[in-house]
């Protein structure tokens, strides 16, 4: 089970985490995965927090377009591009281009089963 883990810190504990992961690296096992993203910018963690919704939609309706997605959830669908360009660009969401009856749509996937969210104050 894929399992993401979503983290608030600031800049010099980011950089300490990405340290000691580099160090652990070598001693890490084939299989062992860890995936981590640390948002600095409480504005970008309150914009992923806020559309979590759609991670769930994705996972439980497996919709075959973006389109698709925001008739599920009720949203414009260009809102919904530009939520799933910020969880793109976060490696959370993957877009994966298809020929469906002749036009080309993009559809949103997500790898993950389950989200933690480590908050340290």
């Amino acid at each position: 089970m894929k399992q993401l883990l979503v983290t608030l810190k600031n800049s010099n504990d980011i950089l300490h985490s990405f340290k000691d992961a580099l160090k652990k690296a070598p001693q890490s096992h084939p299989g062992e995965t860890h995936y981590e993203i640390s948002f600095d910018s409480k504005k970008d963690f309150y914009k992923f927090a806020r559309n979590i919704d759609l991670l769930s939609y994705i996972l439980q309706f497996k919709p075959k377009s973006v389109y698709e997605l925001s008739k599920v959830c009720h949203r414009d669908v260009s809102n919904i591009n530009k939520i799933i360009r910020f969880f793109e660009e976060l490696g959370i969401i993957k877009i994966k281009k298809l020929k469906i009856s002749g036009r080309m749509v993009s559809r949103p996937m997500v790898d993950y089963e389950s989200i933690q969210f480590k908050l340290v104050a």
